[in-house]
């Protein structure tokens, strides 16, 4: 059967559709441990385009202020969608002769260009290789047809199932964050991607269950999210990513998406399904980029009348050891345990039916 096969695609679509019902089952049983909305979060715009029901990845426009670039996951075609600060579709951009396989993210470069991931692998191991599509951001916002250049992607240890793609904003590199329910991975592209010959992954560190990532927009900042999570690390190039902690992520039904806003003082995060919203969430403390926090306003904030909440956490900085902290992240781990045990199971049985 080949790779693209019609039963193949169909046992994918079961897969990542149950993944996600049971995703929002753990989410149900667990009101009291799920991520509260951070302090001065808001829904920024809905996508109200009929032809966007699964938004998988988010990159902010750099040539185009208030503007958004997201896409559909498998089986929409070779498209990219600008949508503005309203939700409104201003711009759809059909990658001429390319036919996506399972399209999860977006990034652009420091080039100007879009890059788009075509990385995902909902059964695991099933793609020899996968594929990055570069294309020059339009810098007129209208539907069009454009040539993009593929490259061609392989990990230096297998076949793996990925969602999340980042170009850093200052060298250029690829990098990607393995989906994997056990072990993930972030795995560093070539320092120039080659349109000519196979590009090779290595693995430079360990990160959790990812669906999305983002460089802040100075590149000192790399976040990545999951479902039930949003995780933030200090970046420098040649060494490894230093986790900084836990940023608020709001209630989603199926978080696939992330991007910085363009001042870096707030992420945006995007989820799946019809009239999805996208939501602000301001950044403060170490969290912020280091451009971000050089040029922060210097007055202080109103001190608060009266004592502190007992256990609260400290302002811009993560809670204290014992402060509250340990029964969210506690019920997250068991979120996603519980998850990642009953998609392995149903996988396993579409594989044993012959489905895959």
């Amino acid at each position: 059967m080949t790779e693209g096969s019609v039963p193949h695609r169909r046992a994918a679509r079961r897969v990542r559709r149950t993944a996600a019902l049971l995703a929002a089952s753990a989410l149900a049983l667990l009101p009291a441990v799920a991520p509260a909305a951070a302090e001065g979060s808001r829904t920024e715009f809905t996508i109200s385009d009929p032809r966007i029901t699964e938004s998988s990845g988010l990159a902010a426009s750099r040539a185009h202020p208030g503007v958004y670039w997201t896409h559909n996951d498998s089986d929409d075609g070779p498209y990219v969608y600008a949508v503005d600060s309203t939700g409104k579709t201003v711009a759809t951009v059909t990658l001429r002769g390319v036919k996506p396989r399972d399209v999860e993210a977006i990034s652009l470069g420091p080039d100007g260009a879009l890059y788009l991931g075509d990385i995902g692998d909902n059964l695991d191991g099933s793609w020899s290789e996968v594929w990055i599509y570069r294309f020059a951001e339009p810098a007129e916002l209208r539907d069009q047809t454009v040539d993009a250049t593929r490259y061609r992607v392989r990990y230096e240890d297998g076949p793996r199932n990925a969602e999340a793609l980042m170009i850093h904003p200052g060298t250029g590199r690829a990098y990607i964050a393995s989906k994997n329910e056990r072990t993930g991975g972030l795995y560093q592209g070539p320092e120039k991607l080659s349109a000519t010959g196979v590009n090779t992954f290595h693995r430079i560190a360990d990160v959790p269950w990812v669906t999305d990532g983002a460089f802040s927009p100075d590149g000192t900042r790399l976040l990545l999210r999951g479902y039930f999570f949003a995780e933030e690390y200090r970046w420098k190039d040649g060494a490894a990513p230093q986790r900084l902690g836990s940023v608020e992520l709001p209630f989603q039904r199926q978080g696939e998406s992330v991007t910085f806003a363009p001042d870096g003082r707030s992420v945006l995060y995007g989820t799946e399904g019809k009239n999805s919203t996208v939501t602000r969430v301001p950044l403060s403390g170490d969290k912020l980029p280091d451009s971000a926090a050089t040029a922060a306003p210097t007055t202080p904030a109103p001190a608060a009348s009266g004592p502190a909440s007992p256990g609260a956490a400290p302002t811009g900085g993560t809670a204290a050891p014992g402060q509250g902290t340990g029964s969210r992240s506690t019920g997250i781990l068991i979120a996603v345990g519980a998850v990642a045990l009953l998609a392995a199971v149903f996988r396993r049985r579409s594989r044993s039916r012959g489905d895959s």
